[in-house]
């Protein structure tokens, strides 16, 4: 892993029965970039960020966090170290309000357990008046000010993506793994999503390792762009060089120059 990346992806491996869903993959993750990983449906995607997050345990290969190797941490452990993700399909808890959503995110920075916000009541009280000021500057960042009390289920489908954004933004991570993002939204939905995510890398100064189909989004708001094809990384540069990568052109954009699919 070289001084300029914060995640090092190395030679990982993952098979489910018979089928290989990502084999010998490598990426270096530099610090303060915006990664984008892309391909057709099955090409690994997600399955590399269940194992960088930790839901997936790797056959082969390992992950580095800023040099320490986290490749068989829980994922409780990965997120407290630093890496925080959003999910493909939205994974809120509809009946809690947009601020209990957030709040819940922010659990892995939170030191008063049950013991010792009885015993030190006074420390305890202090934590939680950081933690909501905390999650306040969060939801005034992502302009959520008047939705705060409302339950979540009673959101658009973009709002509540970018609840979820939010909450994962809540622990602090210092990378940030999006899985399609912008998967569903309509295209002013989808403008709001990547100017966020943009927000994020560049005033917050988080890493973020993006999967998205949209290759207009991708081209644009990315430093680095990373093709994988049936579990294979086949292409790996800046957007323009990828896509004139013939490799990625035939199994992924299309033969048109600059078009793709979604």
């Amino acid at each position: 892993m070289d001084d300029i990346s914060i995640l090092g992806i190395a030679d990982l491996s993952k098979r489910f029965g018979g089928v290989t869903a990502v084999e010998d993959v490598s990426v270096e993750v530099p610090r303060g970039g915006i990664v984008s990983i892309i391909g057709p449906n099955g090409a690994g995607k997600t399955s590399l960020l269940n194992m960088i997050s930790g839901f997936y345990k790797p056959d082969t290969g390992r992950v580095l966090l800023e040099g320490r190797d986290i490749t068989q941490k829980k994922p409780s452990d990965i997120a407290s170290l630093g890496i925080a993700r959003t999910f493909q399909n939205i994974a809120l808890f509809s009946g809690l309000t947009v601020l209990d959503n957030l709040m819940l995110g922010r659990h892995v920075r939170m030191k008063a357990g049950v013991l010792s916000s009885v015993i030190y009541w006074g420390m305890a009280q202090k934590e939680d008046i950081a933690h909501r000021e905390a999650i306040e500057e969060i939801i005034e960042f992502l302009k959520l000010q008047d939705l705060r009390k409302q339950p979540t289920s009673a959101l658009a489908y973009g709002l509540r993506k970018r609840v979820e954004l939010g909450r994962a933004l809540a622990s602090e991570p210092k990378v940030l793994l999006l899985d399609e993002p912008m998967g569903g939204m309509n295209q002013d939905e989808k403008e709001d999503m990547a100017r966020y995510v943009l927000d994020v890398n560049q005033e917050r100064g988080v890493t973020v390792v993006l999967i998205e189909h949209d290759m207009g989004v991708v081209m644009d708001i990315s430093d680095k762009v990373v093709v994988l094809d049936r579990g294979r990384r086949i292409a790996s540069g800046t957007p323009d060089e990828v896509q004139r990568d013939s490799q990625v052109i035939k199994a992924y954009l299309g033969t048109s120059k600059g078009g793709g699919r979604t």
